[in-house]
């Protein structure tokens, strides 16, 4: 599998203190992109399922973890990766958000199994209007898990947009939604 961040607490991307994931490919290359440096696999990032959970696993030890968001590049473009995954990880929280370009109208019942929410399709740099958990307005949130549902509702009707900065050894990444002009 190719993953190119974990991070935590990841704050701006769903409620609570969550385990970031940021896989790597995606076919799409969108315009506006926040994350071309995750397009193709990189050889430095690939790992095996064993190393990603070890790493998570030592940070649910020592922190609370709420949840996991999973986004990329493009998780389902590894998706037996990305479903091995989730099913490990639905015993730390099985409050998973996973980002996707592909529509959910296009994945199997089987794939969106372990996911609690599901926010699908391609970024569409001109309909970037800041819109909650969301890069563009085409693209949907579904609450797939009906035990988060009503925590979900609370949290799309009074959270706004917010970025957080990481230091990492190679310098900042920025996470959240981030505005279709926005420059770091």
């Amino acid at each position: 599998m190719y993953v190119a961040r974990i991070l935590y607490p990841v704050k701006v991307l769903g409620p609570g203190n969550r385990i970031g994931i940021w896989f790597c490919g995606c076919p799409r290359r969108c315009d506006g992109c926040s994350n071309p440096e995750l397009w193709n696999f990189q050889e430095k990032y690939k790992t095996s399922l064993e190393t990603v959970l070890a790493l998570i696993k030592k940070i649910a030890q020592n922190n609370p973890v709420d949840g996991f968001t999973i986004t990329g590049g493009d998780p389902f473009f590894q998706q037996h990766d990305l479903a091995a995954l989730l099913a490990q990880i639905k015993n730390i929280s099985d409050d998973i958000i996973v980002y996707t370009g592909y529509l959910k109208k296009d994945l199997s019942p089987a794939a969106l199994k372990n996911i609690a929410v599901l926010i699908d399709a391609p970024y569409i740099k001109a309909r970037n209007n800041n819109c909650l958990l969301r890069g563009s307005d085409n693209q949907t949130i579904y609450i797939l898990s009906d035990k988060y549902r009503a925590a979900y509702e609370k949290y799309l009707a009074t959270t706004e947009n917010q970025i957080q900065n990481f230091a990492t050894r190679d310098g900042y990444i920025s996470v959240g939604i981030h505005r279709a002009d926005f420059k770091f």
